[in-house]
């Protein structure tokens, strides 16, 4: 595949996601009325977990369309720069908040694992912080890029195995799907940390990767936001 061919895609890619993202997003906020009682908490922590998601990407996938348009990723490594350091902050306190979804879904009680999950927050953010990661470059160095996702995958392979653990217990299929996606998510995105910086097709699989995520957000919409009324808005007539 071309690199021309990779830029269409991508920038295809990117645009859609973030319409479908941030549309989803708001099509929560407005139905929060809807959400029944007993999954307003949850709903609303969701609700919140994509605004973190979709604002993050939006600097970086966003801008990543802003500098292919303003003549190419090289020539704009600082745009680049903030944009990936405004999806790495926002990614990780989505995973936070996906963490306090389990304690809500499960009444889950905060132990020695879920602490120290918690505890690789505050370790990312500092390791983020070091000038060695080199924000404005477009090439991610080798040492760093690894060290700081390190404490990324910590956090988000805990959280799916909270949710797997207790959605299988509970034989709760939303849950389950949920876990499943985000398995898929980090399989995705593991050879595009090892590989993509010798191989840049292999970064393509940020696709499947940044589609779990999507899948995530309509299985939680799918799942507690009440759909009946939304799909007898949809099919209404003018003339009704």
């Amino acid at each position: 595949m071309s690199d021309e061919m990779r830029m269409y895609i991508e920038v295809g890619f990117n645009i859609t996601y973030l319409i479908v993202v941030w549309a989803m997003t708001i099509l929560m906020s407005m139905r929060m009325g809807e959400v029944s009682k007993e999954n307003q908490k949850i709903a609303n922590l969701f609700r919140w977990a994509f605004f973190l998601l979709a604002l993050g990407d939006s600097g970086h996938v966003g801008f990543r369309v802003a500098a292919y348009a303003m003549g190419g990723l090289e020539k704009n490594g600082l745009l680049l720069g903030i944009g990936a350091l405004a999806t790495a902050i926002t990614v990780t306190f989505f995973y936070v908040v996906m963490l306090y979804i389990w304690k809500e879904r499960y009444n889950g009680k905060f132990g020695l694992f879920e602490y120290t999950l918690l505890a690789s927050v505050p370790v990312r953010l500092a390791v983020m912080a070091f000038p060695q990661n080199d924000w404005g470059n477009t090439v991610t160095p080798v040492f760093w890029g690894l060290f700081r996702n390190l404490f990324l995958v910590i956090l988000g392979v805990g959280v799916l195995y909270l949710y797997l653990r207790d959605a299988i217990e509970a034989k709760d299929r939303l849950f389950r799907w949920m876990a499943y996606c985000v398995f898929f998510s980090y399989l995705f995105y593991t050879p595009v940390i090892l590989f993509a910086r010798n191989i840049p097709v292999i970064g393509m699989l940020m696709i499947p990767k940044t589609i779990m995520y999507v899948a995530i957000q309509f299985l939680a919409y799918k799942g507690l936001w009440p759909q009946k009324k939304a799909l007898e808005a949809v099919s209404a007539s003018p003339a009704d």
